[in-house]
């Protein structure tokens, strides 16, 4: 039912524009996927489908065959538009086995190809979309022209299906295949690691890093969970992508992890060998992360690994649970007497994020105990009462008061993540089973190939 009131609502103020304004009643664009338009379409169309809305879904595919234009300019997130847009269709391909996702896909994945140009085969933050695909530069922001882990880590698993589908192993070869004198795993794994960690910024110049900052949250976040899933997806055959989860997993316990004084577990970040004591919202993907992993492990690491995921995830319900609303802020600390609460209040938004309920989903598969369905009930009920507005579901400024000021925007990862997450987390285990499936970092699954996928 919510699902059905968000899409409804972007259908009819939005149909289009990458997110609904539940508010004002119209449209967003924004400028992080060039000129593509229809992100909430996109994002929208697996879980549309596999919470059997069948005329929605088809309203989607629709809009897909009719107005999805590829043929724009502008400068995208490479990024955004690959887990959003690839992904999305990706996934549409494989749960529906319809031809026009797969096509689109494709042909957007070519035009994502320029950004690999550099001296190191890195990619640079930004791909220039043109119809005849040309340049390719970087954000602005990204330190000094540099390319962020977590954008150039998060490319993998989209990148082999495209090779897997379209019989062209270049799109392999950017991602992870040594055929490329220097691919993003090759240079990862040579480049020298403070203390074990991978540091958030790279230089797709140099192939270095451009400077120490280590976290698992916003800029790291989505490298770590992509060679654990690269690993799962190939079967368990791709043993290099598993060896450096494992290493990285390894040095995160040592240096990252810490216990506050009231006895929750959380992940610091990192700071030219200084620990920040701040965990973002972002970062709670990572007890699902942790729970997925150690189900691969020899015993005693399994139940270690079992146990940090836990205690993670319940330190995300600690930042819910202490909030007025229920809902957790964009990020926490653990100083001066706060514990897993925002005491910036810059850092106290709450933007429907799906990190905390995506390890709900994780934890709740991997153990079975009731206390993760009730934690993501009250999410639900939290939601609804809080976010919910005449149009949609739009954002919150402050998750520490009861009467909270709206942000007007409903975002795609809100229907492509968040509400499957909590719908996955009521439904029977098979439904996207974990043996069979892997979920790509805005929630979009993908296929575990069981017989002949080559990591």
């Amino acid at each position: 039912q919510m699902m059905k009131f968000a899409w409804d609502n972007y259908k009819q103020y939005a149909l289009g524009k990458n997110e609904l304004r539940p508010l004002t009643r119209n449209g967003h664009i924004g400028n992080m996927f060039g000129g593509l338009r229809g992100a909430t379409v996109i994002d929208a169309l697996d879980t549309l489908y596999i919470m059997e809305l069948e005329e929605e879904f088809q309203e989607a595919k629709q809009w897909v065959e009719r107005s999805f234009d590829l043929n724009v300019n502008g400068e995208a997130s490479l990024f955004e538009v690959n887990i959003r847009y690839i992904g999305g269709l990706l996934a549409a391909y494989y749960l529906t086995g319809e031809e026009v996702f797969k096509n689109k896909a494709l042909e957007l994945g070519e035009k994502l190809l320029p950004a690999f140009n550099t001296p190191t085969g890195i990619p640079r933050g930004s791909s220039l979309l043109s119809p005849c695909s040309g340049m390719s530069w970087s954000w602005g922001w990204a330190s000094a022209g540099s390319s962020i882990l977590a954008e150039f880590g998060t490319l993998h698993l989209e990148f082999l299906h495209l090779s897997e589908l379209s019989g062209n192993p270049v799109f392999a070869e950017k991602a992870s295949e040594p055929s490329l004198a220097l691919n993003i795993r090759r240079v990862l794994s040579r480049v020298e690691k403070p203390q074990g960690l991978y540091p958030n910024f790279l230089s797709p110049v140099t192939g270095s890093w451009v400077q120490h900052h280590v976290s698992i949250g916003g800029l790291g976040d989505s490298f770590y969970e992509y060679l654990i899933k690269s690993w799962l997806m190939s079967d368990k055959k791709d043993s290099e992508a598993k060896k450096m989860y494992d290493d990285a997993l390894e040095a995160i316990e040592k240096h990252l992890v810490k216990k506050s004084a009231g006895g929750l577990t959380y992940i610091a970040e990192w700071r030219g060998g200084i620990l920040d004591h701040k965990m973002g919202h972002l970062a709670c993907f990572s007890g699902g992360m942790i729970a997925l992993g150690a189900q691969h492990s020899p015993g005693d690491r399994r139940q270690r690994h079992m146990e940090l995921a836990a205690e993670i995830t319940s330190t995300c319900h600690e930042s819910y649970t202490r909030s007025d609303t229920k809902l957790g802020p964009e990020a926490f600390r653990f100083d001066a007497g706060s514990e897993a609460t925002a005491t910036r209040l810059s850092e106290r938004y709450y933007i429907l994020r799906p990190e905390v309920v995506e390890s709900y989903m994780y934890l709740w598969r991997l153990t079975h105990q009731p206390k993760y369905r009730h934690w993501g009930w009250e999410v639900v009920q939290a939601l609804e009462k809080h976010c919910r507005v005449e149009a949609g579901f739009s954002g919150i400024r402050d998750v520490y008061t009861t009467t909270p000021t709206h942000d007007n925007m409903q975002q795609s990862f809100f229907l492509a993540e968040t509400l499957k997450y909590l719908y996955l987390l009521f439904c029977e285990d098979d439904v996207l089973s974990l043996e069979d499936w892997v979920f790509n970092t805005e929630a979009h699954p993908l296929p575990i190939n069981h017989t002949d996928l080559k990591a």
